[in-house]
């Protein structure tokens, strides 16, 4: 039984089955001189007995068995050339259409050990870093890019679609690179100059902080503004519990830089609530794929090539052996 993804990519080519049969009876047989003993009393024989000279030849006839080898190599040529094939489920091709821009804050804050992970106490940085490297895997199919920010902003990894690369210069990223503060305004800013430099229209920022704006520069909503009017969609994520003493999280900004964007504001107290929320942001801004199908193939037709070549070697072999025994025969029966 033959699976139920087999198929034929040139069924036409079995049309050439019969070709051999037709040229048998078309074209004309070849004829080969061979060396001939002249006689020299032939016509004196043909004088005395009457008879006239005529043409002839000696045809060689095949076996059966050698029929049945050049039959069965020929339907194996065929079966190689309509070229048999395995083909596997429909996959939707995956489509880059976005920038995806991954903001964080390493402030000094985010080294806090008041998260908890496989039941040990980590630090925010760490925590965050954690879910993110899943995060980033799960978004095949955007550019994506990371800035990290304290009291300066830098750009980690400028926009890529390799998500592998994105992933090892987010785990050498640390705490207290970008300095001590915590500049949100900057941030935005240096995404937004990003953006600009690639021509890709949906952008999409994802800013993360655990503390409030300590920036003169720039202000937050300034930022805002500008990230509006660039069509820049920021979510943003509070780190940490704004009822903690230790906390200085600005929700407010937060959430209005969200909706100043078209964006969404969400507050990651623990680990937990982060992993719902890169859930939620992958609800959000979904993957996209191509409406064009690709199908993988596997190809088989080295298969029947294989057993052709093969079939018709060992039918030579035995047929050079046949013809050494039966040498071998005539010659003890000459003896």
């Amino acid at each position: 039984m033959l699976p139920a993804n087999f198929e034929i990519g040139y069924p036409w080519m079995f049309w050439l089955l019969p070709l051999p049969i037709l040229l048998f009876f078309i074209l004309p047989p070849l004829r080969i001189k061979s060396p001939s003993l002249q006689y020299p009393g032939f016509e004196k024989a043909l004088d005395y007995t009457g008879d006239k000279p005529r043409r002839s030849a000696l045809v060689k006839r095949r076996n059966f068995f050698n029929w049945l080898i050049l039959i069965l190599g020929w339907v194996l040529v065929v079966v190689t050339l309509s070229s048999p094939q395995l083909v596997g489920e429909p996959q939707m091709k995956v489509k880059t259409s976005r920038n995806f821009l991954i903001t964080a804050d390493i402030s000094f804050s985010m080294a806090q050990k008041d998260w908890e992970v496989n039941g040990e106490k980590v630090r925010r940085w760490d925590a965050v870093k954690s879910l993110m490297h899943d995060f980033i895997e799960k978004r095949k199919g955007d550019r994506m890019g990371l800035v990290f920010f304290a009291t300066n902003a830098y750009v980690q990894a400028p926009f890529t679609p390799d998500l592998g690369t994105v992933d090892q210069m987010l785990e050498e990223a640390d705490v207290g690179m970008a300095g001590q503060m915590t500049h949100i305004g900057k941030a935005i800013t240096k995404g937004i100059d990003m953006f600009d430099q690639d021509t890709i229209k949906t952008k999409v920022m994802l800013l993360l902080t655990d503390g409030v704006d300590a920036g003169t520069d720039v202000l937050p909503l300034d930022g805002a503004d500008m990230a509006k009017q660039d069509s820049v969609i920021i979510y943003t994520i509070g780190i940490g519990n704004p009822g903690d003493s230790g906390s200085d999280l600005d929700e407010k900004t937060l959430q209005q830089i969200a909706e100043m964007t078209g964006g969404r504001y969400f507050l990651a107290k623990d680990a937990g609530q982060l992993q719902q929320i890169y859930q939620e942001v992958d609800t959000l801004e979904p993957i996209e794929y191509e409406e064009e199908e690709h199908r993988p193939v596997t190809l088989l037709y080295m298969y029947p090539l294989a057993a052709a070549m093969m079939l018709l070697f060992m039918a030579s072999l035995l047929n050079n052996l046949g013809g050494v025994i039966k040498k071998g025969m005539n010659k003890d029966g000459d003896v």
